[in-house]
């Protein structure tokens, strides 16, 4: 894996004010207990997993909850399983944005994503960058191409970095020496 690629793992939970603001608001103490003892326990993957799931029923499609989950998923290496979390929060971002529920209709002046302060749209980008990504490990590479197409015709200046994974992707296939 290169280091361009290294940088980007699990994009969709990379961002501390997406945590703090969005995530945290109406989450039951219950829930939150259950996502400290999924991170403590990670070692202990079925535990982890069992508090991740136990944290879903009290909060049902939080972001803090699908978030904890897309992130143990993508770091065990179960990516099939990190992408279905990553459509989940896609819908979610969507909904929560106002957007179509089709990626690949919303368009840049949907949503305010020029601005870095405008957490919502962001969490949106970071989705949508998260999605690609994981397409794009999972082999799945002409989803991967439209959804960072996507991403870059929203964050036009790159502030998310999408612009790596398109040159991953351009160079997929060519050796290091061809440059």
């Amino acid at each position: 894996m290169t280091a361009a690629v290294r940088s980007m793992e699990a994009p969709l939970a990379d961002d501390a004010l997406i945590a703090s603001v969005l995530l945290g608001q109406g989450l039951p103490a219950a829930a939150e207990h259950h996502l400290r003892m999924a991170s403590l326990s990670y070692h202990n993957a079925d535990l982890a997993e069992q508090h991740l799931r136990d944290a879903e029923a009290l909060a049902p499609g939080h972001a803090a909850v699908l978030i904890g989950l897309y992130r143990f998923y993508f770091y065990k290496g179960r990516l099939d399983e990190a992408l279905d979390v990553a459509r989940v929060c896609l819908a979610k971002a969507a909904r929560e944005n106002g957007l179509s529920s089709n990626w690949r209709d919303v368009a840049r002046d949907d949503a305010d994503f020029s601005g870095w302060d405008a957490v919502l749209p962001r969490f949106y980008l970071f989705t949508l960058k998260g999605y690609a990504y994981l397409n794009m490990r999972l082999g799945n590479e002409g989803e991967a191409r439209l959804a960072v197409e996507k991403l870059l015709d929203l964050d036009p200046t790159n502030k998310l970095g999408g612009r790596v994974l398109l040159e991953v992707l351009e160079r997929k296939g060519r050796d290091d020496d061809d440059d």
